[in-house]
């Protein structure tokens, strides 16, 4: 009996199409030619793809260079406003923002890596546009090592198994060893802190936001290290972030 091998070609074909899409965000845009030739595909194959993501509203085609388009941001508005925690968060995380000058973020958490979901940037230290939407690694942000210090060893352990602990800066951490004991002090003081470990000249103060005893998400404030002093972060920045933070974990019980 002949073998069928359909799904492995809708794999590759899925394969395809997701390279194609990461190509253009990378490239702002391209031509059916310049694509195939980054990618390594026939033309016909690129450009029956393209066909396909313009006719669904997915690429733009403006004079044969395609670009992605709006359908993405509709689908991801929709993906955001399904989180229960962005709509709780949302009136606390601006208020953060004015209350330290600073800037604070919701960041959610998924697939072992965290996401910019929500943020508002009172300071020099971020460019608003070019954060939300962005991944980050876990281990290397304090919302990150917020969330990770209220999973399991087990959790964690498989989350470094997936994504390891990659060098953002000299002084993120690194080594298995050193992540979990850095979430066991996490743990004890109630916070994470990031003293530069995924951008130079950033600090940052984050505590998970907890549903149902599991952590969905974190707040974040962030600004230049020579303002977010370790002093300034236990002094003043711990207190106003536990505080939007119980407000949030309320709601979401509450609603």
């Amino acid at each position: 009996m002949e073998k069928d091998d359909s799904s492995g070609r809708s794999i590759k074909s899925n394969k395809t199409l997701f390279s194609i899409i990461e190509s253009l965000k990378e490239n702002d845009s391209a031509g059916v030619t310049e694509l195939a030739n980054q990618l390594d595909l026939a033309k016909s194959t690129v450009h029956k793809h393209l066909v396909s993501l313009e006719r669904n509203r997915y690429v733009v085609n403006e004079n044969g260079r395609y670009r992605l388009g709006l359908q993405f941001f509709n689908t991801g508005v929709h993906v955001r406003n399904r989180y229960e925690v962005y709509h709780a968060a949302k009136h606390r995380i601006d208020g953060l923002a004015e209350e330290t000058d600073e800037a604070a973020w919701l960041i959610i958490p998924e697939n072992g890596l965290g996401m910019f979901v929500y943020g508002v940037s009172r300071n020099e230290s971020f460019s608003f546009d070019s954060t939300i939407g962005t991944w980050v690694y876990l281990h290397a942000n304090s919302a990150g090592k917020a969330i990770l210090a209220h999973l399991s060893d087990e959790e964690v352990q498989q989350i470094i198994d997936r994504h390891g602990l990659p060098a953002q800066t000299e002084n993120t951490i690194t080594e298995p060893a050193e992540l979990f004991d850095e979430l066991e002090r996490t743990r004890d003081r109630g916070y994470a802190m990031n003293f530069q470990e995924d951008l130079r000249g950033l600090h940052a103060i984050a505590t998970p936001i907890i549903w149902d005893g599991r952590p969905i998400a974190a707040a974040t404030i962030a600004g230049a290290a020579n303002r977010l002093t370790e002093e300034r972060i236990e002094d003043e920045l711990y207190g106003a972030l536990l505080e939007a933070v119980d407000d949030i974990e309320l709601r979401l019980v509450y609603g």
